[in-house]
């Protein structure tokens, strides 16, 4: 039951009626003793009433498997605000109402939070810092110099740009890796029938003739009678084998081996970089643009790259460029960065337009890696398809190998 029906408020509340039936729901009120008197009012007894931005904050620092909001939520937020930042809305008011437009009821928990602590006095990027899973450094930063600069409208449009392009990548790679993965899925389910319901009924025909078979043939049987045998203790030991590989390259050691390992092997290296090299000078120029200390843009772009190598990189840079040398230079002593973005950054820190080459670059990567990618596909599928087609003509020669010694032996 529902004490406020769509109305939008900043205390979650719960209360019983004159019959003993239990409500929650949201109120808005200066304090919780002003919730509870309104709860009285309406004569209802007041059970609990917890601040929105208390308790969410509470959640978020403590266990609970979905954190916030997904990246297309925290896109579409950020593109409402823009708007009505921009349309001139105050805005405790612009939260409010994107609070009420959204369905989801965490998402409006956590705009709520937001709202109440601006109401209290204070800043945006304050009051986003109570929900630190939700919306990142790279966020809160940029948000913070837009309201030092007095310009947060125009930093809400410049990242609500950032997250739908981040959005709509992600997007584009999932769609893309829809096709191999479902083919993969399939192929492998089938098969894995086929050996284990079909091929044992064929045997079945061979074991009374008692004829030598094939050796592909009796590989065939006995990879059969292995999965059909221990198909449950195998399934458990390749998910345990996936979850101790994820787990050993969380570990700070392994995961820098690895990550320098990928930087080593010839297509993956140009594919790492290029993603790497798109995420973090997007959000450097994003950074740049807003007003934010060059130093710390680094040290927050330094966080959006999932390479360890690189990102040591740029935080070495960092020091660097605290001691007096170019951001190109220091970026470019480590080695991993494509050459024509150290040439762009170079470029923008002599003519005074750092930001817009940092720009250039982002997109000059971003086309790359998205053409690296079609092109991968583009080969994947087909070989795919060749290696389960193969797959299938080796059981189905299995079968029929013994077949034809008998026509032979007959005639």
């Amino acid at each position: 039951h529902s004490l406020v029906g769509s109305e939008m408020c900043i205390r979650d509340s719960v209360a019983m009626d004159l019959a003993g039936k239990q409500s929650k729901g949201l109120l808005e009120g200066d304090t919780p003793k002003h919730v509870r008197q309104i709860l009285r009012d309406r004569d209802l007894l007041p059970v609990s009433v917890t601040e929105v931005a208390k308790k969410e904050a509470r959640r978020q620092r403590g266990f609970t498997i979905r954190r916030g909001m997904s990246p297309g939520e925290l896109a579409l937020i950020t593109r409402q605000l823009a708007s009505l930042s921009q349309s001139g809305l105050p805005l405790e008011e612009a939260l409010l109402a994107v609070a009420q437009q959204n369905d989801q009821p965490r998402t409006k928990s956590i705009l709520l939070g937001v709202r109440a602590r601006v109401m209290e006095g204070h800043s945006l990027a304050d009051g986003l810092s109570e929900f630190p899973q939700v919306f990142p450094e790279l966020y809160r930063a940029t948000v913070a110099a837009g309201e030092q600069s007095g310009h947060l409208d125009v930093v809400l449009e410049r990242l609500a740009d950032y997250t739908e392009a981040r959005q709509e990548l992600r997007q584009r790679v999932t769609t893309a890796l829809i096709y191999p993965i479902a083919l993969v899925v399939f192929s492998v389910l089938i098969i894995g029938a086929m050996l284990m319901t079909v091929v044992p009924k064929i045997v079945t025909v061979f074991e009374n003739t008692r004829a030598e078979l094939p050796g592909l043939t009796t590989a065939m049987i006995a990879t059969s009678d292995f999965l059909r045998a221990y198909w449950g203790p195998l399934l458990v030991a390749v998910v345990a084998f996936m979850w101790f590989i994820w787990w050993l390259l969380k570990q700070e050691g392994p995961q820098r081996r690895y990550h320098r390992f990928l930087l080593r092997l010839p297509v993956v290296a140009k594919l790492t970089r290029g993603v790497n090299t798109a995420r973090f000078t997007r959000t450097l120029s994003i950074l740049a643009g807003s007003g934010v200390p060059i130093l710390d843009s680094l040290k927050i772009s330094a966080e959006v790259i999932e390479n360890v190598p690189m990102r040591e990189a740029v935080n070495e840079a960092t020091l660097r460029v605290r001691e007096g040398a170019s951001i190109a230079k220091s970026l470019a002593a480590s080695r991993l960065f494509p050459p024509m973005m150290i040439h762009l950054v170079s470029s923008g820190e002599t003519g005074g337009r750092l930001e817009e080459m940092l720009g250039r670059a982002a997109s000059g990567q971003e086309r790359e890696v998205d053409g690296l990618i079609a092109a991968l596909l583009g080969i994947l599928q087909p070989v795919l398809i060749i290696m389960m087609g193969a797959i299938v003509l080796t059981i189905v020669l299995a079968i029929l190998l013994p077949i034809f010694e008998m026509n032979t032996l007959i005639q």
